[in-house]
């Protein structure tokens, strides 16, 4: 007596796998595209917290900070370390969420920091975003598709 084989031919696994390959073609770049939004969002969402904390620094001590270091952790807040930020943001350059943060203090022919510009480049274009961003003292956020945004760039919306 001959038993009849229970289970998969290799073709319908084959046909299986061809089916997955093509699925996970399609959502892998959409996944991607996902995750650079997702940095570009957090990306503005920090510009928009650092130009809150720089406003609140002037008002506090007279002038901008010098850099993203005098907004970073502090037992006792006071103009070199006024304990607004996170030890991620307290640095100069700060990277977070795929963009590198860089805070250049603008001064006065008399020596007073009057304003600053603050730059977001993605860490690596084309992966961890598209593109860059720019602030300065006004509080407008600046994008540029390019990945280098500048003060002529186009304003957020």
């Amino acid at each position: 007596m001959k038993t009849k084989e229970q289970g998969f031919a290799l073709i319908e696994l084959l046909v299986v796998v061809a089916i997955i390959l093509v699925i996970a073609a399609i959502s892998i770049p959409n996944l991607l595209r996902s995750k650079m939004e997702a940095n570009e969002a957090s990306a503005v969402a920090t510009m928009r917290t650092l130009n809150t904390v720089a406003i609140v620094y002037s008002t506090l001590y007279g002038a901008y900070p010098v850099a993203l270091t005098n907004l970073g952790p502090a037992t006792t807040p006071s103009s070199t370390s006024a304990d607004f930020v996170d030890s991620m943001l307290a640095k100069d350059p700060a990277i977070k969420s795929g963009y590198t943060f860089t805070w250049t203090a603008v001064t006065s022919s008399s020596g007073p920091i009057v304003g600053y510009t603050l730059v977001a480049t993605p860490v690596t274009k084309g992966s961890t975003g598209q593109r860059g961003f720019f602030t300065d003292a006004t509080g407008v956020i600046r994008s540029d598709p390019s990945g280098t945004a500048t003060a002529s760039s186009t304003p957020l919306s």
